[in-house]
């Protein structure tokens, strides 16, 4: 059992993180340039100072691993793993499919997630062992829907960009089975399947900090989440990811992944 406190500190994260992140939604930002060339913005930053002052403030013994600042306190058995902005192409661009990323893991397992998208106000919650919530204006229930093929599957992906030589081809051969692929979206197409508005995602290239969170949530809904090959997702997982929200279609796509 996760104890309640975890939970409340989640949370709370999510929503200190959401009240550095609207005021500057839209706005004028000074961006700059990452190793990997992909934008990191003074929102990013100062959601992840944010979310971490909170979690040493309440549990000192947690170990911290974001993408901002690296990893704190390593060794702990219970680990926070953060994305303050999980989409900072879509938050720079002024597209709201962007979301704050808050998960737990227990010695290396995920056991608690949040996906909070802070210009909708929409959050999911998941924790092991249990269903997963879903908080929204726009009403909706986390519970993936049946779809056992994937001639019959909506896939997602959050961009063709992401595949390199040796993984393309392998993710071409799941795109030409399914009945239809859409792109874009990054952790909010996780979201969608645990509403049961997507059946697949399929990715790569993914930090623990991009799929640490969206383990509970998935799977809290019905569905899966492993890497390409099925296995389950560790911190030193190979950055592929899949989700599916019928565990039937997962051998399935699994085995085209496997090429």
């Amino acid at each position: 059992m996760i104890p309640a406190a975890f939970r409340d500190t989640a949370e709370a994260a999510a929503d200190a993180a959401g009240a550095v992140i609207r005021p500057l939604f839209r706005s004028q930002l000074l961006v700059e340039a990452k190793g990997d060339a992909s934008p990191v913005t003074e929102a990013d930053k100062a959601a992840e100072r944010t979310i971490r002052a909170l979690i040493a403030d309440r549990h000192p013994d947690h170990g911290v691993i974001g993408e901002e600042y690296g990893e704190t306190n390593p060794g702990a058995d219970w680990v926070w793993v953060l994305d303050p902005i999980d989409g900072t192409r879509a938050f720079v661009t002024g597209r709201p499919l962007f979301g704050t990323l808050i998960g737990l893991l227990h010695k290396g397992v995920p056991v608690l997630g949040v996906i909070d998208q802070p210009a909708t106000r929409e959050r999911w919650i998941g924790l092991s062992g249990q269903p997963a919530e879903f908080r929204s204006e726009f009403g909706g229930t986390p519970r993936c829907r049946p779809c056992a093929t994937l001639a019959e599957a909506e896939l997602s992906c959050t961009s063709p960009d992401m595949f390199d030589a040796e993984t393309a081809p392998r993710f071409a051969a799941a795109k030409d089975a399914a009945r239809r692929t859409t792109w874009g979206g990054d952790c909010y197409a996780y979201g969608l399947l645990a509403l049961g508005l997507v059946d697949a995602v399929v990715d790569a290239t993914m930090k623990p900090w991009d799929w640490a969170a969206l383990v509970p949530v998935i799977e809290g809904a019905g569905g899966r989440c492993t890497d390409w090959a099925g296995r389950p997702l560790r911190l030193d997982s190979d950055g592929t990811v899949l989700a599916v929200g019928d565990r039937a279609l997962l051998p399935e796509i699994s085995r085209l992944l496997a090429g």
